[in-house]
This record gives C-alpha cells, sequence and structure tokens, in this order.
C-alpha cells in the first residue's frame, strides 16, 4: 500500500503544481510600468507594483542557501534590504537580466571591516540560456548563487515593465 501511495503522490503532486502555475499566467499588458518591486523571499514571490497597485506576481526561485540576508561572496543568498534596478544586460548567459544595486554603501563598509567580499553581481534573470524549456520547473529547488530567477518570458516581460531605477524592496 505505501508504494503505490508514493507511487500516486508524485504525479498528482506534480500536475497540481503545473496547473497552479499555469493558472496564475495573465498577461501584463505591454504598457504596463512598475515604479516598486517587492521580493517576498519567504514567500518565493515577485511583485511588480505601480503607485501601490498589485500589477502582477511571479513565482521564483532565489540563493541555494535563502535563510537570511546576503552577507558575503560565496554565501548563495539573496540580499534583503532596499535597492534599484541599476542596469541591465540583454546579453546575459540568463536570457536577460536586471542588475540589483547590492551591495550598498553600508555593506560594502561593513565586509571592509570584517575583512571580506560582499560579492555582487545579483540579477533578476531568466533561465541559463538554452535551458528555457525548463520554464516553471526551475522553481523546484532554490538554485542561483544569490540572483532571483523566473523564467523567459517572465524576464521579458519584467523587462519590458521595469526601467532602470525602480526601487526594489527584498523581503525576508
Amino acid at each position: 500500500m505505501k508504494i503505490r501511495w508514493k507511487f500516486l503522490t508524485v504525479p498528482v503532486l506534480w500536475t497540481a503544481f503545473l496547473s497552479s502555475a499555469v493558472a496564475a499566467d495573465a498577461e501584463l499588458p505591454a504598457n504596463a510600468r512598475a515604479d516598486r518591486v517587492i521580493v517576498l523571499k519567504s514567500q518565493r514571490e515577485l511583485r511588480l507594483m505601480r503607485s501601490g497597485v498589485l500589477l502582477k506576481s511571479y513565482k521564483i526561485s532565489l540563493g541555494g542557501n535563502p535563510v537570511g540576508p546576503k552577507e558575503r561572496q560565496g554565501d548563495s543568498r539573496t540580499p534583503e534590504g532596499l535597492y534599484t534596478i541599476s542596469g541591465r544586460n540583454p546579453g546575459s548567459r540568463f536570457h536577460l537580466s536586471l542588475r540589483i544595486s547590492y551591495p550598498t554603501p553600508e555593506q560594502s563598509e561593513r565586509a571592509r571591516k570584517g575583512g571580506y567580499s560582499t560579492g555582487g553581481d545579483i540579477f533578476i534573470h531568466g533561465l541559463p540560456n538554452g535551458w528555457g524549456a525548463i520554464g516553471k520547473g526551475h522553481l523546484l529547488k532554490d538554485w542561483t548563487d544569490g540572483c532571483i530567477a523566473v523564467t523567459n518570458p517572465e524576464i521579458e516581460e519584467i523587462w519590458r515593465a521595469v526601467p532602470n531605477g525602480t526601487i526594489v524592496e527584498i523581503q525576508p
């Protein structure tokens, strides 16, 4: 009996996961512009906001060690705090990527005093080039080095809606 239960559980859970992911995929209007990005790490969610109103939310993958704020290079954590979109990379090895202004001057100073590197290159990005077919499957595990990952169609939508200078608020 236990073997049958385990055998049936995996397909049922996988089907439920894919159904819920597909059901949430209403397209963002082409002219939508966000003035704030909110990342809720514990909920694995990125929200695009405009004047306090939710435009759209996305399920995300985080750094492989997601609990707690990023402190140093190599800790596989996603930062927490207030940042901005400080640039974009159309030639990224992760489809498209939006640079987050990590580290802040305070984080850099703390690292300097502590004698370690904060790391850098924190992005909101799509899937690795050539791996786009994974789609929502990337959500099964936190896998980045500290970045925030979405599917390739989602990063294309976010890319259009989020201009440089947009505030990024990353919450635990």
